[in-house]
């Protein structure tokens, strides 16, 4: 697989529900998520000893940024990561609003719409060469994009005139261009930021927030896995046929409410094809690609779950319910409801079980509960988990400035800080830049590491 750099973000819905009189509205609650994380670069913006950020974004939207990753393996790891993070932040949040006399739960959810209509989203961001021509890019890659909800979506249940409908994906909704420059009211496919966090001259950013947020390892594994090998192709000019279609926001929707993903699309071409379909051609040139290249595991390991994946979809979706969070809602769902047999659960405990398997309360979220049981697949152990809370990648820029960080902090030096730089200390003054995301080591941050060690510091000065 090509050497490319990966990141993650994930914005997390947060309600505060009160067992008292007192209440408090979501932008005062989460502040307190971010009381245990204050340091001088900000209060509301923080990077993690795991290289990651955490900040509050638009729309009182707690959102954790995966470290710089080097495999789509690694952006699993980071992003289940930043769910324990943030669990451990949420039961320090809950104990400091006890102690000011609020007394209720704080609950975060790993999804992307809430009871009102509102989206808010999971935006992956892949590292590419500025020679390559970005339209003619995001071009080839739409349908690719489009079709791949089919086992990257996380489900949804949605209130209608007609009832409660169950869709595949929670995002394609909210979509309304192919590409564009915002990511809240006219969302689209693939977003034009360019913000490369490298060298301008060398690389950009493609950002991709057309997906959703998931809770399966399997899922997420997948998703980035299976672009970063179209991707490939892509760049590599393999990919020859033109799978344009004719309305592609359209075809996302169309999509999104076909559970059995063979429902025909209009291609700009004249001719029709069902997501599958698609999915399964770019499937098969990754087949013939990877054929020529050198034995790669994670690309084989990537390539063997596709094809699983696109059998079953084939034959019977719901056979996927070990791996594909569309799926394994869905057929969680379903086993409530059978269960119920004679008896008729409202509407609301519906949404409420959709809402409940996005909850990262590992004792009370349904997802997590089906970890605990067994009952669903994993390309994780909660060890690499953990460990990547506190350590960062070994492999990209992210190693700087994690060991910065928390030498700064075991020194009580002042930092301030991006994701290209690093400053300590206020008379110190002590810059570190880096425009290199691949770069693990370097001379200059290791001499100004041991330099640090050996000095006594009191809140930011020297002794």
């Amino acid at each position: 697989m090509k050497r490319r750099i990966y990141g993650l973000e994930s914005e997390y819905g947060i309600i505060f529900t009160s067992e008292g009189r007192r209440t408090l509205p979501a932008e005062k609650a989460v502040r307190y998520l971010f009381e245990k994380l204050i340091t001088t670069e900000g209060f509301l913006n923080v990077f993690l000893e795991n290289g990651a950020r955490f900040y509050l974004d638009t729309g009182c939207h707690p959102e954790y940024a995966t470290p710089e990753c080097a495999s789509p393996l690694d952006v699993v790891i980071y992003d289940k990561a930043g769910e324990k993070i943030l669990e451990d932040l949420l039961y320090y949040a809950e104990q400091r609003l006890r102690e000011e006399g609020l007394s209720g739960n704080l609950a975060i959810f790993k999804n992307n719409t809430d009871f009102v209509g509102n989206s808010y989203g999971c935006h992956e961001n892949y590292l590419v060469e500025r020679t390559t021509d970005f339209y003619d890019l995001a071009e080839q890659l739409i349908p690719f994009l489009v079709t791949r909800q089919i086992y990257a979506g996380s489900g949804k249940y949605f209130k209608t005139r007609r009832g409660i409908d169950f869709y595949i994906s929670q995002r394609a909704q909210h979509i309304r261009q192919e590409i564009s420059g915002t990511t809240t009211n006219e969302r689209s496919i693939i977003n034009t930021r360019d913000e490369p966090h490298a060298d301008k001259e060398r690389y950009r950013r493609l950002h991709i927030i057309v997906g959703d947020s998931n809770m399966s390892e399997y899922t997420t594994y997948l998703k980035i896995g299976t672009t970063a090998l179209v991707l490939e192709m892509v760049e590599d000019g393999f990919i020859r046929k033109d799978f344009s279609l004719r309305n592609p926001v359209r075809a996302l929707k169309d999509i999104s409410r076909d559970l059995t993903c063979k429902k025909k699309l209009q291609l700009e071409d004249g001719g029709k094809a069902s997501a599958l379909e698609i999915q399964r051609e770019y499937y098969e040139l990754a087949l013939k690609y990877y054929s020529t290249k050198p034995k790669d595991p994670e690309v084989e390991d990537i390539l063997e779950k596709w094809g699983y994946v696109l059998h079953w979809l084939d034959q019977d979706p719901m056979h996927l319910h070990r791996e594909i969070d569309w799926v394994i809602k869905k057929s969680l769902i379903d086993n409530y409801l059978t269960s119920k047999a004679g008896h008729f659960p409202s509407d609301d405990k519906i949404l409420m079980m959709d809402l409940q398997y996005h909850d990262i309360r590992s004792t009370r979220g349904l997802y997590y509960l089906m970890v605990r049981n067994n009952q669903v697949e994993r390309v994780l152990t909660n060890a690499q988990i953990q460990l990547a809370t506190v350590q960062p990648p070994q492999n990209t820029r992210a190693k700087l400035r994690g060991e910065l960080i928390k030498l700064a902090k075991q020194k009580r030096i002042p930092y301030d800080l991006d994701w290209n730089y690093i400053r300590l200390g206020y008379l110190l003054n002590l810059w570190v830049r880096c425009n290199d995301p691949f770069q693990e080591e370097d001379e200059k941050v290791t001499l100004l590491k041991r330099r640090l060690e050996k000095t006594n510091f009191k809140y930011g000065y020297l002794l």
